[in-house]
């Protein structure tokens, strides 16, 4: 066929291998392209029978188009062959270019490999070139064309229609196809992967628009209060977003609320807390600003969200309305400090607010300048061993509590924390006449009166029964006496109860609390102080009448 008529022949190759890769073109799925490729070889190359094997991810070859021979493509479409299997045959293969050739001499070795075959019977060559049944062909398909590339995969050919082993053109046109069906095939996975990537995109992008959808309904009718601040920079903290709740909560609208950082809402005694919130996870309970000017207990629990994968950082924050539970946390411990018939603080709060001023080193007075340092000297510097005591014994910013020295009935000008021990006289007679509904309405009147006569920053508490104690700051003792007479006469005149007139009196008893005493020994001085107060009275009774 190569012979007289050789130049048409290599026309007729060239437009037909022209043709055949304009086909490969149009097709537009990966498996469109396989059958494409195997349809080329059969309708323009002039072979009956040709097989597409396409490299798996496994590096196998599976069958992935046939054409020529129904029959036969049923019988091996699908099925997998081993690539050592393959790269067996390409090795021992005769090169014809980038082609490899196995004769039917040869060829026998590998008919029990693993790779799928057809067997076509025919007789034995009569001369040199023709084709024999067992000849086999294949034409490699590599990534860039090249046999050092990639290997995508194989297509075996047989049978020529002229029945001769093909000559020069022949083997080119081939060769050519088989670059050129590479790319296709390079192309159609690209596209494939193209497509599956939009996919891909298009589900992420609708889950994303699922997810703001669902974070914003979640944002936005959540029975809580919640808020979207700027994290980092120069407005840290800025409320950028509020939902319905947290406005209702605070009373202001969400455009006044974007004027404003929780620093700002924030109550002046609760700063401190805010600011040692952490924004990971930090949680803090605070109370927050209304429009109307009071404020609102509320739980503040943060968390850091990020706009995007590397996206700038907000604070998201949970605001909880807890006004009711801390009214009744106020009221619970209100009620265990306080006592329940007269309002007043209790005895564990006495305890508690005298142990507070207190601390177990007695006060010998302010050291000069002079004598600091001599005592510096004489026992050495040891900073650590002094900040060490102090924290021990709980000095650290501590201002001790003195009281006035000399008699009692010497002023000094000293002044320091009275604690004046009342107990009522005459209250049990009451209590035995009347009833305890009468001596509950006389231990009530006796608090109102005993507060009324203090300063606002004083504490007068019911120890229990009818005993009494007030504590009075910055007092000397003339002042502590004075106290001590004006509630005297406070206490003596008539209560009345169900329309009766009732009277008691009071004996108190006056002791100074100071740094070295505990809470137990102030009060048991007062106490003493005030028995010995009792009896003088007794007595200057007894000689009056």
């Amino acid at each position: 066929m190569e012979t007289e008529s050789e130049p048409y022949v290599r026309l007729a190759t060239l437009r037909q291998l022209h043709q055949v890769v304009a086909e490969l073109n149009t097709a537009r799925s990966l498996a469109d392209t396989l059958q494409t490729v195997a349809d080329g070889v059969v309708n323009g190359l002039g072979y009956e029978l040709a097989c597409v094997n396409l490299v798996r991810p496994d590096g196998d070859l599976v069958v992935a188009a046939f054409a020529g021979n129904p029959a036969a493509e049923a019988l091996i479409t699908g099925r997998v062959g081993s690539r050592d299997a393959w790269e067996h045959r390409l090795a021992m293969g005769e090169p014809w270019g980038a082609l490899r050739f196995i004769s039917y001499t040869e060829g026998w070795v590998l008919d029990d490999d693993d790779v799928p075959q057809w067997y076509t019977e025919g007789p034995a060559p009569r001369f040199e070139d023709e084709w024999h049944p067992a000849d086999r062909l294949f034409a490699p398909m590599y990534a860039t064309g090249a046999a050092g590339g990639e290997l995508l995969g194989v297509i075996s050919v047989d049978r020529p229609r002229n029945g001769r082993r093909p000559g020069a053109w022949g083997r080119e046109a081939l060769q050519m196809y088989a670059f050129q069906a590479a790319i296709a095939i390079s192309n159609a996975r690209l596209r494939a992967n193209m497509q599956r990537a939009l996919v891909r995109l298009e589900r992420e992008q609708q889950a994303l628009r699922a997810s703001e959808e669902s974070f914003r309904q979640a944002f936005e009718y959540a029975p809580s209060g919640m808020a979207i601040a700027e994290m980092g920079g120069d407005q840290h903290g800025r409320i950028l977003r509020t939902n319905d709740a947290l406005c209702r909560l605070l009373g202001r609208p969400a455009s006044a609320m974007r004027r404003y950082s929780f620093s700002d809402l924030v109550h002046p005694e609760d700063i401190g807390t805010l600011l040692r919130t952490s924004a990971e996870g930090g949680r803090a309970e605070l109370r927050l600003a209304r429009r109307d000017g009071t404020y609102v207990w509320v739980s503040l629990r943060n968390s850091v969200v990020a706009d995007a994968a590397d996206g700038p950082r907000f604070l998201l924050t949970h605001v909880e309305d807890i006004e009711d539970r801390k009214r009744r946390e106020l009221q619970l411990a209100h009620r265990a400090s306080h006592d329940s018939l007269t309002g007043l603080p209790n005895s564990a709060e006495l305890r508690a607010r005298l142990s507070a001023r207190l601390c177990r080193r007695p006060h010998a007075g302010q050291q000069s300048a002079v004598d600091s340092l001599d005592a510096a000297y004489e026992h050495g510097f040891d900073f650590g061993r002094a900040s060490h005591e102090q924290q021990d014994e709980g000095f650290d910013h501590h201002v001790h509590t003195i009281a006035p020295q000399g008699d009692d009935d010497v002023d000094d000008g000293a002044k320091g924390l009275a604690v004046l021990f009342c107990d009522l006289d005459g209250f049990k007679s009451i209590n035995d006449r009347f009833g305890h509904h009468t001596g509950d309405a006389v231990l009530i009147e006796v608090a109102r009166r005993l507060t009324s006569g203090v300063r606002d920053g004083d504490t007068v508490a019911r120890l229990g029964g009818d005993e009494f104690v007030v504590l009075a700051d910055g007092l000397g003792r003339a002042d502590a006496q004075d106290l001590a007479v004006r509630l005297r006469n406070a206490i003596i005149p008539p209560i009345r109860v169900d329309g009766r007139a009732v009277r008691v009196g009071a004996s108190f008893g006056i002791g100074w609390a100071h740094c070295g005493m505990s809470a137990d020994e102030v009060l048991h001085s007062a106490d003493q102080r005030m028995y010995v107060e009792k009896r003088s009275r007794a007595k200057q009774h007894r000689r009056a009448g």
